[in-house]
């Protein structure tokens, strides 16, 4: 890019992302500004990182003065030094949409009224050599998000979409942080989000410029088709994924033969996960990527082991559908996890559950391998 500089941050001291995602390497909050006869500064940093931020950009601005500051998003991660930046530069002009100037004055007390513009879906915003257009893109995801596309360096950038956990230098794989940020955070959001891939076919995009990880250059085919998959609640990959909750260890135990029986079958990818000790976003995720799942637990207090219902509430909360699923429960004297765990998909669209259900009384006998056995077969068929 020639004449777009970034001037984001890294946060390596985050643990929760939004209260509650893991973020074993960090977080980057990106900034951009882009350099042309009107300087356009686009969106702020974590308020945490202020004066990191206003430190970049005075060394991109090199004593010169932004006429512009475009707002896509007015989650504090990325709106919190608006007033800051208003306040230091105060010939700038704020521009964003009703939505978002109203949240401006909820956050700040104050939404610009002398010293705004206000855009609506498709308006330009021309900038010296460079214009912007603006596109709408409610709830991806929050109601007032834009994003912003430059036609001269066929550049979109794409507020949250297209993000990931992680700083932008951290040594992993772009899918699976990316997977797990977009079902945690925007999965609900599927039908927004094909709305605005709708939008983003009619432009010749090059690059994609996002609030969180990576600029993309190359290879944007893998990461749209990606979100197309995700948004679509697609299965991204092959395999059956096996999820369990386990007192004292014996339905962990009905949940391990299902896996080898799975295998034993031909199976290539079985995944297997304690609800209890691994990270909740990571099992959100795996559920959403795979086209089979097993759901096995213990009645608890007459209902659904506390894990394994907060693991399906966030399943149906995030539009859960087009899969087949098994459910083992285990119980002592009065089983009841089964049918409430079915019960709890009621809402969503286009579960299968297998005919079988293996039902554990208290520890797994021979009957219970003929189950899962069984169960094995349907999954796979």
């Amino acid at each position: 890019m020639k004449d777009i500089k970034y001037i984001g941050v890294q946060d390596r001291n985050i643990d929760l992302f939004e209260g509650q995602y893991v973020v074993p390497n960090g977080m980057a909050y990106n900034s951009y500004v882009i350099m042309d006869e009107k300087i356009t500064v686009m969106d702020t940093v974590d308020v945490n990182f202020k004066d990191e931020w206003f430190s970049n950009l005075d060394k991109v601005l090199e004593g010169k003065t932004p006429t512009y500051l475009v707002v896509q998003h007015m989650e504090p991660d990325h709106a919190a030094n608006i007033a800051a930046f208003m306040d230091k530069y105060k010939e700038c002009t704020v521009v964003s949409n009703d939505r978002a100037f109203f949240m401006m004055k909820n956050f700040f007390g104050e939404d610009y009224e002398s010293r705004r513009i206000v855009v609506n879906e498709g308006d330009t915003l021309s900038i010296g050599s460079h214009t912007l257009t603006f596109v709408f893109a409610p709830l991806v995801h929050w109601p007032e998000v834009m994003v912003t596309y430059d036609a001269k360096e066929k550049v979109l950038f794409s507020a949250d979409g297209f993000g990931k956990f992680g700083a932008i230098d951290a040594d992993e794989e772009w899918a699976c942080e990316a997977r797990r940020y977009y079902f945690g955070i925007v999965g609900k959001f599927g039908a927004q989000v094909q709305s605005l891939l709708e939008k983003a076919k009619t432009l010749d995009i090059e690059t994609i410029c996002p609030l969180h990880g990576p600029i993309l250059t190359e290879n944007l085919g893998y990461y749209i088709n990606l979100y197309d998959i995700w948004s679509s609640y697609k299965s991204e990959s092959e395999g059956v994924a096996i999820f369990y909750t386990s007192v004292y260890g014996h339905t962990k135990k009905a949940a391990e033969i299902l896996a080898e029986k799975l295998k034993e079958k031909g199976c290539e990818k079985v995944v297997i996960s304690d609800l209890a000790r691994e990270d909740m976003a990571e099992c959100v995720e795996d559920a959403f990527r795979y086209p089979r799942i097993c759901l096995a637990t213990t009645t608890y207090n007459g209902d659904i082991f506390p894990y394994m219902k907060t693991f399906i509430d966030h399943l149906v909360d995030r539009l859960y559908q087009n899969k087949k699923i098994a459910l083992i429960e285990n119980g002592t004297w009065a089983p009841q996890a089964a049918r409430r765990m079915k019960k709890k998909f009621e809402t969503s669209k286009n579960i299968e559950f297998t005919p079988t259900v293996c039902k554990v009384i208290s520890s797994v006998k021979e009957e219970n391998i003929k189950e899962l056995d069984a169960m094995a077969e349907e999954l796979l068929k």
